[in-house]
C-alpha cells in the first residue's frame, strides 16, 4: 500500500475558523437561548430622556458617582466602599442648551463579559444603547484599567472609537484594496464556519481583519465613541493628555470640566437648529437638536411635529449651510449645520 502524506490545510484557514467559532461561543454566552439570568435586572434599564445618552463606565470607587453628582445635581451614592452604586442612576446635563442624559452605571469588574458580577444585566441593555461612553479611569493605573475595560466591552460586542468595517456581503471574494491582515483562505474559513457557501464578499478598506469580517457576519456589534476620563491633580495633567481620547479632570477641584463638556458635544455630533417664527426674532432659548447625518430640513420638521413636513411649502435658512447671509430658500432635503436658523413657510 502506497503511503500518501496527509494534506495540511493552510494555517490561515485554521485561524479564520477558530476566530469564527470563538465569536459564536461568545454570542451564546452573552445571549443564552434558554431562560435563566440573561435578561436585564431591576434598576439596570432606565427610561431615556434628552437628545442623547452618555454612560459612565469604570471600576468601582474611581469617582464616577462624584462626577455624576456634580455634573447633573442628581444624587448618586458616593462612598469609599466598592459597589456603592448598585443600579443605573440617570441624570441630565445641559450642554449648549441641549439636554443630555447621563447614566451612572454600577462598577464593572474584570471578567464581566464572561458572566462575573452583573455584567450581562448592565452592559448589554444599557451601555450598548448609549450614544457615547465615558470610561472613568483610576489615575494611579490608567493604562492598565483602560486595557481591561476595553477588553470587557469588546466581549459584549461594543466597539469603541471605531467605524463599522467596509465589508459587504462565497463564491466571489473581491477587494478594492490590498489584503494585508487577512487572506482568501481565512475569509473562506470564516464563511465556512457560518455555513455561508453562496455569498459575495467585497472588502473596501485596507487593514481589514478576520475579526472585522466576523463582526459584519454577526451583525450585532455597536460602534460607540468613547472618552477616557482621568481624575487627576495638576501635576499629572501633561502625562495623561498623552492617552488618546483622554480628558483629565478633577471633580474635587472642578478642573477641566468645561473641556469635558466640549469634548462630549463634539463626540456626540449634535447639531443645534433655532426656529424663527414669521415676523419675529429667532428663538435661541430652546434649540431643536439633531444628530449629524440626520439633520436635513425634513428631519428638523419631524423633530417638531410629524405633520409639518407635509404642510411645508419651503424653508428659509440662515447660517453656515446657507449660500447667502440674507438667507436661502430651500427644500426638505437641505442639510443643516450647527446653529442654523430656520423659518418654515406653510402651504
Amino acid at each position: 500500500m502506497r503511503w500518501r502524506p496527509r494534506r495540511i490545510r493552510p494555517r490561515a484557514y485554521h485561524l479564520g475558523q477558530l476566530k469564527a467559532k470563538l465569536a459564536k461561543l461568545r454570542r451564546e454566552l452573552i445571549s443564552p437561548s434558554g431562560g435563566g439570568g440573561g435578561g436585564p435586572g431591576i434598576g439596570f434599564d432606565v427610561a431615556r430622556t434628552g437628545v442623547a445618552s452618555v454612560g459612565f463606565v469604570g471600576f468601582p470607587s474611581v469617582g464616577k458617582s462624584t462626577l455624576m453628582s456634580k455634573l447633573t445635581g442628581t444624587h448618586s451614592e458616593v462612598s469609599e466602599i466598592d459597589f456603592t452604586t448598585l443600579t443605573t442612576v440617570p441624570g441630565t446635563l445641559k450642554v449648549h442648551g441641549a439636554p443630555i442624559q447621563i447614566l451612572d452605571l454600577p462598577g464593572i469588574i474584570e471578567g464581566a463579559n464572561d458572566g462575573r458580577g452583573r455584567g450581562r444585566q448592565v452592559h448589554i441593555p444599557v451601555a450598548r444603547t448609549c450614544n457615547l461612553i465615558f470610561i472613568v479611569l483610576d489615575v494611579l493605573k490608567p493604562l492598565g484599567d483602560k486595557k481591561i475595560i476595553e477588553s470587557e466591552l469588546e466581549g459584549f460586542g461594543i466597539r469603541l472609537n471605531k467605524k463599522p468595517p467596509a465589508i459587504l456581503g462565497g463564491v466571489a471574494i473581491t477587494n478594492t484594496v490590498p489584503l494585508t491582515n487577512i487572506d482568501q483562505d481565512e475569509i473562506k474559513a470564516v464563511l465556512s464556519e457560518y455555513k455561508l457557501s453562496n455569498v459575495d464578499v467585497t472588502i473596501r478598506e485596507p487593514n481589514m481583519t478576520a475579526d472585522d469580517l466576523v463582526d459584519v457576519i454577526e451583525g450585532n456589534r455597536v460602534y460607540i465613541p468613547a472618552l477616557y476620563i482621568d481624575a487627576i491633580s495638576i501635576e499629572e495633567l501633561d502625562l495623561l493628555y498623552k492617552i488618546p481620547y483622554s480628558v483629565p479632570i478633577s471633580s474635587r477641584e472642578w478642573l477641566n470640566i468645561d473641556e469635558l463638556s466640549e469634548k462630549m458635544w463634539d463626540a456626540l455630533e449634535l447639531v443645534r437648529v433655532y426656529t424663527k417664527p414669521r415676523g419675529q426674532s429667532p428663538d435661541y432659548s430652546a434649540p431643536v437638536v439633531l444628530r449629524r447625518g440626520r439633520c436635513s430640513i425634513e428631519d428638523f420638521c419631524s423633530a417638531i411635529h410629524k405633520e409639518i413636513a407635509k404642510q411645508m411649502k419651503y424653508a428659509i435658512v440662515w447660517g453656515s449651510s446657507a449660500k447667502h447671509a440674507r438667507g436661502q430658500k430651500v427644500g426638505l432635503d437641505h442639510v443643516l449645520e450647527d446653529e442654523d436658523v430656520v423659518h418654515i413657510a406653510k402651504k
